[in-house]
């Protein structure tokens, strides 16, 4: 059965007046590659972006088994209930291979998921990393013009991923697990350094000397890295999603954030760098997919591939062939 396809005014109204249904088949309208449906995207959301960046846009990532979901659905209940509009979208590079978890953690955020102020919506698949985080800016915007006032991004791969939710979210969320070993082997620095708040979950029961022992080594963990040009302190939580504890905590501490990085105007110069990120990421998208479709790199490639995989040919070299090609 064909998807609904509806004139830019239909989006745009429906959007504006909060219907969930045109809210999502906008979001598969941008997530579209056909020319006619990035064109008809494009028009939508240039129309609604006075009504968008209202929102505070939380990032949230965790290593495996941190109990992402049971957070999420704990968190997003809590915000919910407090009467905000909650979206949860997801950012996930291996959704061409396995099409993503999101799609499970609805069925398995149950509360969430029937919550009237909150909207999940699965992460969409993309050839590229890139791609997906685009896709996911777009989403956001059509989001907070559907008056969501809370959008939480979720990163359902590893790696790279994190940098890209960072470079997208006003606060982000590093969800750590105690009693799994040493606490800061393997852990990257650089996502710690990304923080703007740690949450040790699943601090309950048996649990819970551990998740305070875990609490005071991050806490002198973070005290060695550089202080935030924001003048934030990134402080360390414990919860439990299970047994409720700690999660009104998150909140405050997230309005805490919002709050100072707005009286020191650190809030509004990082979504305008954010927006200059996006300009470039977009301008590197768009070159690439023009390069790829040329004529004469399409039909130069398998041969200079081919001599790349056989040692005979340099790939600085096979860079400057093809750009030739490009150029003529």
């Amino acid at each position: 059965m064909p998807r609904p396809r509806h004139t830019a005014q239909t989006y745009i109204e429906g959007i504006l007046a909060h219907n969930r249904i045109m809210l999502s088949q906008a979001i598969t309208l941008i997530e579209s590659s056909l020319p006619e449906d990035e064109a008809l995207a494009q028009e939508v959301l240039t129309a609604l972006l006075p009504h968008t960046g209202k929102s505070v846009r939380v990032g949230i990532t965790g290593v495996p088994g941190v109990g992402k979901s049971t957070f999420i659905e704990s968190f997003g209940v809590h915000i919910a209930d407090k009467g905000a509009h909650v979206a949860v979208l997801a950012i996930d590079p291996s959704s061409q291979r396995n099409r993503g978890s999101i799609l499970g953690d609805k069925t398995r955020m149950e509360q969430l998921a029937i919550h009237p102020h909150a909207y999940i919506r699965p992460s969409p698949s993309s050839a590229t990393l890139g791609g997906v985080a685009r896709r996911t800016r777009e989403t956001m915007l059509l989001c907070e013009a559907g008056g969501f006032e809370v959008i939480l991004v979720e990163t359902v791969g590893v790696g790279q991923s994190e940098t890209l939710v960072r470079s997208m979210v006003d606060f982000f969320l590093l969800l750590m697990l105690a009693g799994a070993g040493d606490e800061l082997q393997g852990m990257k620095r650089g996502i710690m350094e990304m923080a703007d708040a740690l949450v040790i979950t699943k601090a309950d029961g048996e649990n819970k000397n551990q998740a305070k022992r875990a609490s005071r080594e991050y806490e002198n963990a973070l005290h060695l890295f550089p202080p935030n040009p924001n003048g934030w302190t990134t402080p360390v939580l414990l919860t439990s999603a299970l047994a409720q504890e700690g999660i009104a905590e998150v909140w405050q501490t997230i309005d805490a954030y919002t709050a100072h990085t707005k009286n020191n105007d650190f809030f509004s110069k990082q979504r305008a760098q954010q927006q200059l990120a996006w300009l470039h990421e977009s301008i590197h998208h768009a070159l690439a997919q023009t390069f790829y479709q040329h004529a004469g790199v399409k039909n130069a490639l398998p041969t200079i591939e081919q001599g790349i995989q056989d040692n005979t040919l340099l790939p600085t070299e096979a860079v400057k062939l093809l750009f030739e090609r490009f150029q003529r």
